[in-house]
């Protein structure tokens, strides 16, 4: 069963038709019968190569607008027989079913035909059968066919057939196999996603993922873990899609934080300049400005020192002023819709820093499913979405916002969906001043983005800490008066938070007594 098979016979029937009459060519160069079915047969023979149409050899026309074509015991015993068991090779002889030892099929383009949108009995039509039955069969048989589900494996299987005097091995054909039900999973699992979302289905009995190779990186979070990154297919502007325009291949936290950084500039409007430096997927410092020169250094001066080595992301066109900013420290990457040739052109200087472009920015408000593994199980979620406006604010407190602080507040409710819970987050003019993240005690985020403030007012010699006058924010609701009453001495003078908590009134009460704005949004932003 392990022994080299020598390829004499192929039926190929593919969609994607790129690098096929090369690969066909090059089979048939090398003595190969070759099989098809209709738009394949028909390209084979434009470009003057001799096929036989699978429906001469099953004696049966394709039928139901193609539906019919492959499923037929000629074609399938063709790829299931073992060639070295004595009534699998009577039962081919008694039924004139000849051997296929190479199956080429790439499938109907579902996956496609969702992506552009198209009805619901468009999206049937395109679910291929023959194709899965075939690819599913020849793999199992493995030990005497080879299975090419991938254009990216033509020319593999020729360097394989040119190493072996026109056979295949079967460590080979074992890997074919297993790429071949991959790819078959991979089909079904996007089938049943579709479905469900089409029929409303939430939470389906079983849930498939799958996921397509991108990178295979040197290692995971830590040197001792292996690791790699695979793609959706959903094409989401970010990191999957991006182009890299200088800079080593990227690692697995830098694609974890950058992906992070992407997603929380994207919160803000194109006709904003905005910019959020990450590290270890927190924010670090979330500014507007005029420009994307002018967010950038306000959202560097909210903690310069975590700022080193972080992750850059901009909600519009990089250009070449604020690049200079931007190479003053060591950064990992930088990631922007575009960039300039002024840009990268000073960006070129820091070989080590990768620059990133996606051409747009991902659309927050699109629904997206997302999910966590856990211990024998996945978690699946709805992203979180949710978006707060000013005509969601409930005041609560005697004194309402100002203009200026409604404005911060929301800035600051944007940028804690963002961040690791306990999220605490001081703004001040747009800009980030102080954020504390992912701590066990909310008072304790308090007090480290007041201290992170204190610190910043330090280092640029400032009078007072910038904490001084802000807004804050908090992911979830105050379970006690102590947190609210630790922001209000370190200097901040309006509160939005989700409100909720059985002792709302002690903390409402203790704003009022400091006379503190605070607003309730009835949505929590946990990030765990």
């Amino acid at each position: 069963m392990t022994r080299p098979v020598h390829i004499t016979r192929a039926l190929i029937s593919v969609s994607d038709k790129t690098g096929l009459i090369d690969f066909a060519r090059a089979l048939a160069a090398r003595g190969v019968e070759l099989l098809s079915t209709g738009g394949t047969a028909k390209a084979l023979r434009v470009a003057g190569l001799t096929v036989r149409d699978v429906s001469e050899v099953t004696g049966f026309p394709e039928m139901m607008d193609g539906r019919v074509k492959t499923l037929h015991p000629v074609v399938h015993g063709g790829l299931l027989a073992l060639r070295d068991n004595p009534e699998h090779v009577a039962a081919m002889k008694d039924h004139d079913i000849a051997p296929i030892d190479l199956l080429v099929v790439n499938l109907y383009p579902f996956e496609a035909t969702v992506a552009k949108g198209a009805p619901y009995d468009e999206c049937i039509e395109n679910i291929d059968i023959g194709g899965p039955a075939m690819i599913r069969a020849a793999s199992k048989n493995h030990a005497f066919v080879t299975t090419v589900v991938d254009v990216e494996d033509y020319n593999a299987v020729l360097a394989e057939l040119d190493a072996n005097d026109g056979a295949t091995t079967y460590s080979f054909r074992q890997k074919m196999a297993q790429i071949a039900y991959a790819r078959t999973a991979a089909y079904d699992a996007a089938v049943s996603t579709w479905m469900a979302k089409a029929i409303e289905e939430d939470t389906p009995r079983r849930r498939a993922f799958a996921g397509t190779l991108a990178q295979t990186l040197r290692y995971g979070e830590n040197p001792h873990q292996k690791a790699a990154f695979y793609l959706d297919g959903s094409n989401r502007p970010g990191v999957a899609t991006a182009k890299q325009w200088q800079g080593k291949e990227l690692s697995y936290n830098n694609i974890n934080d950058t992906d992070a950084a992407f997603e929380l500039v994207a919160e803000f409007p194109t006709e904003q300049p905005a910019c959020a430096i990450i590290k270890h997927a927190n924010p670090c410092g979330v500014a507007t400005g005029k420009t994307l020169a002018e967010a950038y250094a306000r959202a560097f001066d909210c903690d310069r020192t975590s700022a080193f080595g972080g992750i850059i992301a901009l909600n519009g066109t990089l250009d070449e002023a604020t690049a200079k900013e931007i190479v003053g420290i060591f950064t990992e990457v930088v990631i922007a819709p575009d960039a300039t040739e002024g840009a990268k052109a000073v960006f070129a200087a820091k070989k080590n820093l990768r620059l990133l472009t996606t051409g747009t920015l991902p659309d927050v408000k699109a629904p997206i499913t997302t999910f966590r593994q856990v211990s024998g199980g996945f978690l699946v979620q709805d992203k979180d979405n949710g978006i707060i406006t000013e005509h969601d604010l409930k005041v609560v407190t005697e004194r309402a916002p100002t203009d200026q602080e409604v404005r911060d507040l929301l800035f600051a409710w944007t940028v804690a969906k963002h961040v690791k819970s306990n999220a605490i987050i001081y703004v001040k003019d747009g800009a980030t001043v102080g954020v504390g993240a992912g701590q066990m005690s909310r008072v304790d985020s308090t007090r480290i983005a007041a201290r992170k403030s204190q610190d910043m007012a330090d280092v640029l010699g400032l009078a007072e800490a910038p904490v001084k006058g802000s807004v804050v924010a908090s992911d979830a609701f105050f379970p006690f008066a102590d947190g609210l009453i630790t922001a209000a001495e370190a200097g901040a003078t309006a509160v939005i938070q989700p409100g909720g908590s059985i002792r709302d009134q002690d903390v409402i009460d203790a704003a009022n007594e400091r006379g503190l704005a605070m607003v309730f949004t009835g949505m929590r932003h946990f990030r765990h």
